[in-house]
């Protein structure tokens, strides 16, 4: 708890974009238009850390590599990086949103970082998702970046599966989290009594054992008969949502008063309680395969 002899360090709105873009050619513009009038209204709202989901200005069910390809732009010079970069010169933010992007003959789902100051970095998607396989390159980096307001780390959707992900930028140093996301069916049910859907204890779970906030924008509505689960929350640094849980089914925006450095000393609970030194990486990390260890059949 701050006050006024410990006040906040790194103060600062986050907001979690959950929409509906849609693919198609025929619906690119209208999506980037979207995005932009959401990072407005987001604003105006006071939020300085703004985070839309996975795919945000293409849609996200490609039929085939050549329409992927259609849809694809190169990271950051491409139109929509440097409509998201003007904005957040001119309204002094930092946007999260995930992008089609190509590079060369490869295609990435791709989570760019763009600042006040231009063209921060990106994530490449690392896990990929069904028929994701078939069109996308896997990246191969966990990169955490320093900002202004602290230290950033991106994932997109089906890494918030893997432990592993939020462990290793959580590791690096990251003091928040940025998750842009599509996420669809899972093993039923669904959604339990409360109506949340398993992703959001996951982001939940994160966040906890490694004491970082996590904003994790999804989208809603459905897409060449794929529907998508809604739920995007903003967890804070014991892991719980902060104003709640988003709907599965409606476009809003959650809002949530972050200090981003808090990170940097929630991991110690107590004299005798600190999560990264209690940490016996000397006993797993070899049978989790990190190290030569030999993994056990299932």
């Amino acid at each position: 708890m701050h006050t006024p002899t410990d006040p906040a360090a790194s103060p600062l709105r986050a907001a979690a974009v959950q929409s509906d873009p849609q693919v198609g050619l025929e619906n690119k513009e209208k999506n980037v238009a979207a995005t932009l009038r959401q990072i407005e209204d987001a604003a105006d709202a006071g939020a300085r850390l703004i985070v839309l989901p996975e795919l945000a200005s293409t849609g996200y069910a490609f039929d085939t590599r050549e329409e992927a390809y259609a849809h694809a732009e190169a990271v950051p010079d491409g139109p929509t990086c440097t409509a998201w970069a003007d904005i957040a010169r001119r309204r002094d933010l930092y946007v999260v949103a995930g992008i089609t992007e190509v590079d060369g003959v490869r295609l990435y789902d791709t989570a760019v970082l763009i600042g006040p100051e231009g063209f921060v970095g990106k994530y490449r998607k690392t896990h990929l998702w069904n028929r994701e396989k078939l069109i996308f390159t896997p990246g191969s980096e966990f990169p955490v970046f320093e900002t202004r307001i602290g230290r950033i780390g991106l994932l997109v959707c089906w890494d918030i599966w893997f432990p592993e992900v939020p462990r290793i930028l959580a590791a690096q140093g990251a003091d928040v989290i940025c998750s842009v996301n599509n996420w669809v069916w899972t093993p039923p049910p669904l959604f339990d009594e409360a109506g949340n859907c398993m992703a959001s204890y996951l982001t939940m779970s994160a966040s906890h054992v490694s004491g970082v906030p996590i904003v994790a924008a999804n989208r809603v509505g459905s897409e060449r008969g794929g529907k998508f689960l809604g739920c995007s929350l903003i967890t804070g640094v014991n892991g719980w949502p902060i104003g709640g849980i988003a709907s599965s089914e409606d476009e809003t925006t959650l809002y949530a008063d972050l200090d981003l450095v808090e990170t940097r000393s929630a991991v110690v609970w107590s004299a005798l309680n600190d999560l990264p030194r209690d940490r016996r990486t000397d006993l797993y990390d070899g049978l989790l395969g990190y190290a030569g260890g030999t993994l056990l059949p299932r």
